[in-house]
């Protein structure tokens, strides 16, 4: 009696250097997570020379941050919280091989990145406006203070310390987020192909781990940066 050799399903999608599909994805599950750790690094130092600055010029800091829309900030958040549940809801889609739902979830994501960024590009627009952008036509006068001579007078220099770590931070932040869109964008084509399926998705779930950092980054822009004033 002779023993037959067992008969696989080869994935077009397994690289020759892994031995199962399983391994391929738990490296490169790995290799996003050690991604996200340089990336943290990246924007700690940032905030970490903000919350320096901030603390030694607080009042001045809260003056620049008053001019700030809170509103508009408010939205952009609400929508990259909506972004974060559309690729929640494009990974379970993936995992269960439904392609034109994934494909559906994958275009509203995107569709929203494209709305938070619009939103920060008329921010921008706005600043530019007011001479509020770092540089020689940097101009900046407290509005909500004014005819208060209790309060402490306002060091320009420090209010343009202020919008250069605005614009430095959140300026990163939308060029993760441009990434993110181009990212979601190739991961749209090749789901309408039909590359992705309930045997292999790994792409989605590290495209949405990227996503998902990318909207704690901004839970944690938009109190620091927007909501100053509110604390002093």
């Amino acid at each position: 009696m002779s023993d037959s050799p067992a008969v696989t399903a080869h994935n077009p999608e397994l690289r020759h250097h892994f031995a199962d599909m399983a391994q391929q994805k738990d490296a490169a599950s790995l290799g996003m997570w050690l991604f996200l750790v340089t990336e943290i690094m990246f924007f700690g130092g940032m905030f970490c020379a903000y919350l320096i600055y901030r603390l030694q010029h607080f009042n001045d800091f809260a003056a620049a941050s008053q001019s700030l829309d809170i509103t508009l900030g408010a939205i952009n958040t609400a929508v990259l919280i909506g972004s974060s549940l559309t690729v929640v809801l494009a990974v379970n889609a993936a995992q269960r091989g439904k392609r034109k739902l994934l494909v559906f979830y994958l275009v509203a994501t995107i569709v929203l990145g494209c709305t938070f960024l619009g939103i920060k590009a008329k921010e921008y627009t706005q600043k530019f406006e007011e001479h509020h952008v770092p540089g020689p036509t940097f101009h900046f006068i407290p509005t909500r203070m004014a005819g208060h001579p209790e309060q402490p007078p306002i060091d320009e220099r420090h209010a343009e310390m202020f919008f250069s770590l605005y614009f430095v931070m959140t300026g990163m932040h939308a060029v993760h987020m441009i990434i993110g869109v181009g990212l979601f964008s190739v991961l749209t084509f090749q789901s309408w192909k039909g590359r992705y399926s309930a045997g292999y998705y790994t792409p989605i779930e590290n495209a949405g781990l990227y996503w998902h950092f990318v909207d704690v980054v901004w839970i944690y822009l938009f109190p620091l940066l927007y909501l100053i004033s509110l604390h002093g």
